[in-house]
Protein backbone atom coordinates (compact mmCIF):
# COMPACT_ATOMS: atom_id res chain seq x y z
CA UNK A 1 0.00 0.00 0.00
CA UNK A 2 0.83 3.22 -0.92
CA UNK A 3 2.25 5.43 2.24
CA UNK A 4 1.78 8.97 3.03
CA UNK A 5 4.29 11.57 4.21
CA UNK A 6 2.92 14.80 4.95
CA UNK A 7 6.63 16.78 5.87
CA UNK A 8 7.11 15.87 2.02
CA UNK A 9 4.61 17.93 0.73
CA UNK A 10 6.86 20.80 -0.08
CA UNK A 11 8.18 18.31 -3.08
CA UNK A 12 6.83 17.85 -6.52
CA UNK A 13 4.22 15.46 -7.58
CA UNK A 14 3.63 13.79 -10.68
CA UNK A 15 6.06 13.60 -13.65
CA UNK A 16 8.38 16.14 -14.35
CA UNK A 17 10.29 15.18 -17.62
CA UNK A 18 13.86 15.79 -17.81
CA UNK A 19 14.14 17.89 -20.81
CA UNK A 20 15.95 17.32 -23.91
CA UNK A 21 17.16 20.27 -25.31
CA UNK A 22 16.43 21.32 -28.95
CA UNK A 23 18.73 23.08 -31.20
CA UNK A 24 19.37 25.37 -33.99
CA UNK A 25 21.84 24.23 -36.72
CA UNK A 26 24.47 27.10 -35.26
CA UNK A 27 24.06 24.72 -32.22
CA UNK A 28 22.59 27.19 -29.93
CA UNK A 29 19.56 26.77 -28.12
CA UNK A 30 15.79 26.81 -29.91
CA UNK A 31 13.82 28.57 -28.01
CA UNK A 32 10.93 28.44 -29.71
CA UNK A 33 10.98 24.77 -29.87
CA UNK A 34 12.08 24.25 -26.43
CA UNK A 35 8.95 26.01 -25.03
CA UNK A 36 6.63 24.32 -27.34
CA UNK A 37 8.31 21.04 -26.05
CA UNK A 38 7.38 22.36 -22.85
CA UNK A 39 3.98 23.09 -24.06
CA UNK A 40 2.79 19.75 -25.08
CA UNK A 41 4.22 17.81 -22.16
CA UNK A 42 2.40 19.98 -19.67
CA UNK A 43 -0.82 19.32 -21.87
CA UNK A 44 -0.24 15.65 -21.64
CA UNK A 45 -0.89 16.02 -18.07
CA UNK A 46 2.72 17.04 -16.57
CA UNK A 47 2.63 19.14 -13.60
CA UNK A 48 6.02 20.87 -14.69
CA UNK A 49 9.16 20.19 -16.62
CA UNK A 50 12.88 20.28 -15.66
CA UNK A 51 15.42 21.89 -17.38
CA UNK A 52 19.45 21.09 -17.82
CA UNK A 53 19.69 17.95 -16.36
CA UNK A 54 21.84 15.13 -17.83
CA UNK A 55 19.20 14.48 -20.55
CA UNK A 56 19.13 18.28 -21.36
CA UNK A 57 22.91 18.21 -21.55
CA UNK A 58 22.95 21.14 -19.19
CA UNK A 59 26.79 20.99 -18.14
CA UNK A 60 27.45 21.80 -22.33
CA UNK A 61 25.98 25.15 -22.42
CA UNK A 62 27.12 28.06 -20.36
CA UNK A 63 25.60 30.24 -17.32
CA UNK A 64 24.46 33.41 -20.16
CA UNK A 65 22.64 30.52 -22.04
CA UNK A 66 20.82 28.22 -19.05
CA UNK A 67 19.65 31.69 -17.68
CA UNK A 68 18.53 33.29 -21.23
CA UNK A 69 16.82 29.87 -21.96
CA UNK A 70 14.69 29.99 -18.51
CA UNK A 71 13.91 33.86 -19.47
CA UNK A 72 12.58 32.47 -22.65
CA UNK A 73 10.49 29.69 -21.43
CA UNK A 74 8.82 31.81 -19.00
CA UNK A 75 8.48 34.64 -21.86
CA UNK A 76 6.96 32.48 -23.83
CA UNK A 77 4.43 31.34 -21.79
CA UNK A 78 5.47 28.61 -19.43
CA UNK A 79 4.95 29.21 -15.80
CA UNK A 80 8.16 29.66 -13.87
CA UNK A 81 6.18 27.47 -10.93
CA UNK A 82 5.87 24.94 -13.31
CA UNK A 83 9.99 24.94 -14.17
CA UNK A 84 12.59 22.72 -12.23
CA UNK A 85 15.89 23.59 -13.07
CA UNK A 86 19.21 21.53 -12.96
CA UNK A 87 21.58 24.29 -11.78
CA UNK A 88 24.80 22.55 -11.68
CA UNK A 89 27.98 23.45 -12.48
CA UNK A 90 31.99 22.64 -11.70
CA UNK A 91 32.60 25.88 -9.99
CA UNK A 92 30.28 26.87 -7.16
CA UNK A 93 30.22 30.56 -8.15
CA UNK A 94 28.63 30.02 -11.40
CA UNK A 95 26.21 27.09 -9.52
CA UNK A 96 25.29 29.54 -6.97
CA UNK A 97 24.40 32.43 -9.39
CA UNK A 98 22.42 29.93 -11.70
CA UNK A 99 20.32 29.17 -8.39
CA UNK A 100 19.51 32.76 -7.38
CA UNK A 101 18.63 33.28 -11.13
CA UNK A 102 16.17 30.40 -11.24
CA UNK A 103 14.97 31.51 -7.59
CA UNK A 104 14.18 35.06 -8.64
CA UNK A 105 12.51 33.58 -11.90
CA UNK A 106 9.90 32.61 -9.11
CA UNK A 107 10.74 28.30 -10.44
CA UNK A 108 9.69 25.64 -8.33
CA UNK A 109 13.22 24.40 -7.46
CA UNK A 110 16.29 23.73 -7.92
CA UNK A 111 18.13 20.46 -8.63
CA UNK A 112 21.80 19.91 -7.53
CA UNK A 113 24.36 17.54 -8.18
CA UNK A 114 27.39 17.12 -5.87
CA UNK A 115 30.88 19.11 -7.23
CA UNK A 116 31.72 16.57 -10.51
CA UNK A 117 35.07 17.50 -11.13
CA UNK A 118 37.49 16.32 -8.89
CA UNK A 119 36.92 12.85 -8.08
CA UNK A 120 37.47 11.30 -4.76
CA UNK A 121 36.53 14.38 -2.45
CA UNK A 122 35.49 13.54 1.08
CA UNK A 123 31.98 13.73 2.78
CA UNK A 124 32.60 17.14 4.21
CA UNK A 125 34.09 18.50 0.98
CA UNK A 126 30.58 17.31 -0.01
CA UNK A 127 28.76 19.03 2.32
CA UNK A 128 30.48 22.46 2.16
CA UNK A 129 30.06 22.59 -1.21
CA UNK A 130 26.03 22.21 -0.57
CA UNK A 131 26.73 24.75 1.89
CA UNK A 132 28.80 27.30 -0.19
CA UNK A 133 25.11 27.32 -2.32
CA UNK A 134 22.35 27.33 0.34
CA UNK A 135 24.07 29.77 2.77
CA UNK A 136 25.25 32.07 -0.48
CA UNK A 137 21.31 32.53 -1.10
CA UNK A 138 21.11 34.75 1.95
CA UNK A 139 18.21 33.79 3.54
CA UNK A 140 16.42 33.79 0.38
CA UNK A 141 13.60 30.34 0.62
CA UNK A 142 13.93 27.55 -1.82
CA UNK A 143 13.47 24.37 -2.49
CA UNK A 144 16.54 21.97 -3.57
CA UNK A 145 16.31 18.22 -4.45
CA UNK A 146 19.76 16.88 -4.23
CA UNK A 147 20.94 14.81 -7.19
CA UNK A 148 22.73 11.36 -7.26
CA UNK A 149 23.82 9.77 -10.27
CA UNK A 150 27.57 8.53 -9.52
CA UNK A 151 28.06 6.59 -12.95
CA UNK A 152 27.95 10.19 -14.21
CA UNK A 153 29.48 12.46 -11.66
CA UNK A 154 32.11 10.26 -10.08
CA UNK A 155 30.94 11.21 -6.86
CA UNK A 156 28.25 9.53 -4.92
CA UNK A 157 25.86 10.85 -2.18
CA UNK A 158 26.11 9.34 1.13
CA UNK A 159 23.27 8.72 3.87
CA UNK A 160 25.72 10.85 5.62
CA UNK A 161 26.10 13.19 3.28
CA UNK A 162 21.95 13.59 2.95
CA UNK A 163 21.39 13.17 6.69
CA UNK A 164 23.57 16.12 7.72
CA UNK A 165 22.44 18.50 4.84
CA UNK A 166 18.49 17.85 5.77
CA UNK A 167 19.50 18.34 9.60
CA UNK A 168 21.49 21.49 8.63
CA UNK A 169 18.78 22.96 6.28
CA UNK A 170 15.30 21.26 7.17
CA UNK A 171 13.44 24.02 4.87
CA UNK A 172 15.35 23.55 2.01
CA UNK A 173 16.17 20.26 1.44
CA UNK A 174 12.89 18.45 -0.19
CA UNK A 175 13.86 15.92 -2.15
CA UNK A 176 16.81 13.19 -3.53
CA UNK A 177 16.43 12.18 -7.20
CA UNK A 178 18.05 8.69 -7.34
CA UNK A 179 19.82 7.99 -10.61
CA UNK A 180 21.90 5.61 -9.47
CA UNK A 181 20.19 2.35 -11.32
CA UNK A 182 19.87 0.73 -8.72
CA UNK A 183 16.74 -0.68 -6.86
CA UNK A 184 18.75 -1.96 -3.97
CA UNK A 185 20.11 2.16 -3.61
CA UNK A 186 16.67 3.40 -3.95
CA UNK A 187 14.66 1.79 -1.53
CA UNK A 188 17.91 2.00 0.90
CA UNK A 189 17.10 6.22 0.53
CA UNK A 190 13.52 5.14 0.95
CA UNK A 191 13.83 3.42 3.96
CA UNK A 192 16.05 5.75 5.34
CA UNK A 193 14.72 9.38 4.61
CA UNK A 194 10.94 9.02 2.77
CA UNK A 195 9.41 10.42 6.26
CA UNK A 196 11.44 13.65 6.04
CA UNK A 197 11.55 14.29 2.13
CA UNK A 198 10.77 12.73 -0.74
CA UNK A 199 12.86 10.08 -2.88
CA UNK A 200 12.22 10.11 -6.63
CA UNK A 201 14.17 7.82 -9.37
CA UNK A 202 15.24 8.31 -12.97
CA UNK A 203 15.43 4.49 -13.30
CA UNK A 204 11.60 4.11 -14.78
CA UNK A 205 11.20 -0.03 -14.18
CA UNK A 206 12.14 1.37 -10.55
CA UNK A 207 9.30 3.42 -10.18
CA UNK A 208 6.65 0.98 -8.90
CA UNK A 209 8.21 -0.13 -6.15
CA UNK A 210 9.50 3.50 -5.16
CA UNK A 211 5.68 4.46 -5.66
CA UNK A 212 4.82 1.55 -2.89
CA UNK A 213 7.45 3.25 -1.06
CA UNK A 214 5.75 6.93 -0.74
CA UNK A 215 7.45 8.26 -4.16
CA UNK A 216 4.93 10.91 -5.73
CA UNK A 217 6.38 10.99 -9.40
CA UNK A 218 9.68 11.57 -11.36
CA UNK A 219 11.76 13.39 -13.46
CA UNK A 220 12.25 11.27 -16.32
CA UNK A 221 13.95 10.93 -19.93
CA UNK A 222 11.48 8.78 -21.11
CA UNK A 223 8.98 10.88 -20.12
CA UNK A 224 9.62 13.41 -23.04
CA UNK A 225 7.89 11.10 -25.24
CA UNK A 226 5.72 9.15 -23.14
CA UNK A 227 4.80 10.89 -19.82
CA UNK A 228 1.39 9.34 -19.37
CA UNK A 229 3.29 6.16 -19.48
CA UNK A 230 5.94 6.76 -16.80
CA UNK A 231 3.24 8.45 -14.77
CA UNK A 232 1.17 5.43 -14.16
CA UNK A 233 4.10 3.05 -13.21
CA UNK A 234 4.86 5.41 -10.09
CA UNK A 235 1.15 6.93 -9.19
CA UNK A 236 -0.29 3.56 -10.00
CA UNK A 237 2.13 1.18 -8.56
CA UNK A 238 -0.43 -1.70 -7.73
CA UNK A 239 -2.80 -1.54 -11.28
CA UNK A 240 -3.27 -4.57 -12.69
CA UNK A 241 -1.90 -3.46 -15.79
CA UNK A 242 1.74 -1.83 -14.34
CA UNK A 243 3.33 -5.27 -14.55
CA UNK A 244 3.20 -5.23 -18.07
CA UNK A 245 3.67 -1.46 -18.69
CA UNK A 246 6.90 -2.11 -16.74
CA UNK A 247 7.88 -4.78 -18.58
CA UNK A 248 7.54 -2.74 -22.08
CA UNK A 249 9.56 0.26 -20.32
CA UNK A 250 12.47 -2.19 -20.23
CA UNK A 251 11.90 -3.24 -23.65
CA UNK A 252 12.26 0.26 -24.51
CA UNK A 253 15.08 0.61 -22.30
CA UNK A 254 16.73 -2.36 -23.67
CA UNK A 255 16.29 -1.14 -27.53
CA UNK A 256 18.39 1.83 -26.65
CA UNK A 257 21.16 -0.44 -25.57
CA UNK A 258 24.48 0.00 -28.37
CA UNK A 259 23.46 3.67 -28.64
CA UNK A 260 24.33 6.92 -27.01
CA UNK A 261 21.78 7.57 -24.70
CA UNK A 262 21.17 11.17 -25.50
CA UNK A 263 21.56 11.73 -28.75
CA UNK A 264 19.20 8.29 -29.08
CA UNK A 265 16.45 10.15 -26.87
CA UNK A 266 16.81 12.86 -29.51
CA UNK A 267 16.23 10.18 -32.41
CA UNK A 268 13.12 9.22 -31.33
CA UNK A 269 11.60 12.86 -30.68
CA UNK A 270 12.94 13.35 -34.29
CA UNK A 271 10.88 10.11 -35.21
CA UNK A 272 8.07 11.39 -33.00
CA UNK A 273 7.56 15.24 -34.12
CA UNK A 274 8.71 14.33 -37.84
CA UNK A 275 11.50 16.89 -37.07
CA UNK A 276 15.06 15.61 -37.56
CA UNK A 277 16.45 18.59 -35.70
CA UNK A 278 15.44 17.40 -32.71
CA UNK A 279 19.08 15.35 -33.90
CA UNK A 280 21.59 17.95 -32.90
CA UNK A 281 23.29 17.43 -30.05
CA UNK A 282 26.33 19.67 -28.25
CA UNK A 283 29.74 18.38 -28.01
CA UNK A 284 31.20 16.22 -26.67
CA UNK A 285 27.88 14.12 -27.36
CA UNK A 286 27.79 12.98 -30.96
CA UNK A 287 24.22 13.32 -33.09
CA UNK A 288 23.37 9.64 -34.65
CA UNK A 289 24.94 9.13 -38.37
CA UNK A 290 21.88 8.31 -40.80
CA UNK A 291 22.91 4.89 -40.87
CA UNK A 292 22.11 4.66 -37.15
CA UNK A 293 18.90 6.85 -37.17
CA UNK A 294 17.29 4.72 -39.51
CA UNK A 295 18.39 1.87 -37.79
CA UNK A 296 16.96 2.80 -34.35
CA UNK A 297 13.57 4.35 -36.48
CA UNK A 298 13.11 0.86 -37.72
CA UNK A 299 13.63 -0.94 -34.01
CA UNK A 300 11.44 2.18 -32.82
CA UNK A 301 8.85 1.58 -35.34
CA UNK A 302 8.65 -2.34 -34.50
CA UNK A 303 8.32 -1.33 -31.39
CA UNK A 304 5.45 1.35 -31.79
CA UNK A 305 4.57 4.45 -29.48
CA UNK A 306 1.24 5.43 -28.81
CA UNK A 307 1.43 9.38 -28.33
CA UNK A 308 -2.20 9.18 -27.47
CA UNK A 309 -2.27 6.83 -24.37
CA UNK A 310 1.44 6.86 -23.85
Amino acid sequence: MTSSFPAAEKSFRGIWPALLTPLTAGLDIDHAKFAAHCKALIASGCPGVTAFGTTGEGPSFSLAERKEAIDQLIKNGIPAAQIMVSTSCAALPETLELTRHAVKAGVHGCLMLPPFFLKGVSDQGIIDSYRYVIDGMAGTPFKLYLYHIPQVTGVPLSHQVIATLKKQYPETIVGIKDSACSTEHSVGLANAFMKDMTVYVGFEPDLPEMGKRGSTGAISGLANFVPRLVKRLVTEPEAPATPAERERVVKLIGLLDGYSLMPALKGIMAMQSGDAAWLRVRAPLVALTPEEYKALEKTISAFGIDTKSE
